[in-house]
């Protein structure tokens, strides 16, 4: 059995599989992977395969309607057609978003749904409206509509695309008035007198229901739609992707459940214990945008035992080094001490790991596994990670 090489340390590499569709093997086709990279001397015990949530999803044909969706929103807020809606910090996003909100208008379809944005960016980094613009109005306290600012400050910088006229579009499509306003206090959306509140926010969620509950009740989450069923996800809408036209794929369902069949069988199949995880959004901030790539409520939807409560700390090498090498000490001895170091269970306060801020090991993984796999889909669903997490 061939090895890595002693010189190849961390590494992450992309798997091609092939298209996964309803009813797909997952479990069995990404155990055959394994076969090969074990007979090609590339799995080892401890490594880690990351399996991108949309695979998952797919193959589990979980995949809800916007017809569904809007039958869901009028029964959970007792709303009428011809009832006014409103949705309250979306992100602006064509695939995140656009047809949730087709969903959530076809249920007031002789209705009206306000859409509030926060600004100047969404709540991933997303610029809604320029920045510049929005100091000499004030700041980012004041309440603006759609319709009093001039186009040009409303245009994404990557995009190019106005996306308050183009939320304003969708809901046109499905037979509501739109009305689009930018505010950053949840409570402003009051003003406009809904009928039913939905919170589209992600990771501020609660905090901004919480607030609008004190004073109006008739309040959700995106996270409270499409949550129960045989098709549906723990998560609801949150991190729901557009499928097809008319059609949304949720997140995954029993993904411990997934991670451990897949680990079982891998261990059948070659003998190696590896642990497994279903990846979503890395949790990355673009430095030239600003864009802050988590748009999913947590970076992993399941993953092998070995993987609890797993922190990623280690030594800081290179203060090691330097310190060591002040001290007159050979090289080495250098490495030795390194080494040493590593052996020992080392508390996050200890010298030798200052400056090394401790992770959630699912944390990292996932946003390794989403790095490599890529937004524009490189074709590799599946990430093999080596010499990052240590079994103990």
């Amino acid at each position: 059995m061939k090895t890595l090489p002693a010189y190849i340390g961390a590494a992450a590499f992309g798997l091609k599989m092939g298209v996964f569709l309803p009813g797909s093997d997952l479990v069995g086709d990404i155990a055959g992977r394994a076969e090969d990279l074990d007979r090609d001397g590339l799995l080892h015990d401890g490594d880690v395969i990351c399996i991108t949530e949309s695979v998952v999803a797919r193959v589990q044909d979980n995949i809800v309607t916007t017809d569904q969706v809007a039958e869901e929103v009028r029964a959970k807020l007792s709303l009428e057609p011809t009832a006014t809606l409103g949705v309250v910090f979306p992100i602006a996003s064509r695939n995140r978003f656009s047809v949730t909100l087709e969903g959530l208008s076809k249920a007031v379809n002789r209705g009206k749904v306000i859409v509030q944005l926060s600004y100047p960016q969404d709540e991933v980094g997303n610029q809604v409206i320029d920045p510049a613009y929005v100091k000499g109005q004030g700041g980012p306290d004041s309440v603006l509509r759609h319709g009093d600012i001039p186009s040009e400050m409303l245009l994404h910088p990557v995009t190019k695309i106005d996306y308050g006229a183009y939320y304003a579009d969708v809901i046109r499509t499905q037979g509501a008035e739109p009305v689009i306003i930018y505010g950053n206090d949840p409570l402003t959306i009051l003003g406009e007198k809904p009928e039913g509140i939905i919170v589209a926010d992600i990771r501020t969620r609660e905090q901004t229901k919480a607030k609008l509950q004190e004073v109006f009740p008739n309040c959700i989450t995106l996270q409270d739609i499409c949550n129960r069923g045989a098709v549906s996800s723990k998560w609801g809408l949150l991190g729901s992707n557009m499928s097809s036209a008319g059609k949304l794929k949720l997140l995954p369902r029993d993904g411990d459940q997934i991670t451990g069949d897949v680990q079982a069988e891998i261990l059948k199949r070659t003998g190696r214990k590896v642990e497994v995880l279903i990846y979503g959004d890395g949790a990355y901030k673009d430095p030239g945008t600003g864009i802050y790539e988590l748009a999913d409520p947590v970076t992993t939807f399941g993953h092998t035992a070995g993987l609890d409560n797993c922190i990623r700390g280690g030594v800081k090498y290179k203060m090691l080094a330097d310190k060591l090498h002040a001290e007159g000490r050979a090289v080495s001895e250098i490495e030795a001490a390194i080494q040493a170091a590593r052996e020992q269970d080392l508390g996050s306060d200890s010298m030798e790991t200052e400056g090394t801020t401790p992770r959630r090991m699912t944390d990292i993984l996932a946003s390794l596994a989403d790095l490599v796999s890529g937004s524009s889909d490189a074709g590799t669903p599946v990430i093999l990670v080596k010499d990052i997490f240590r079994p103990t």
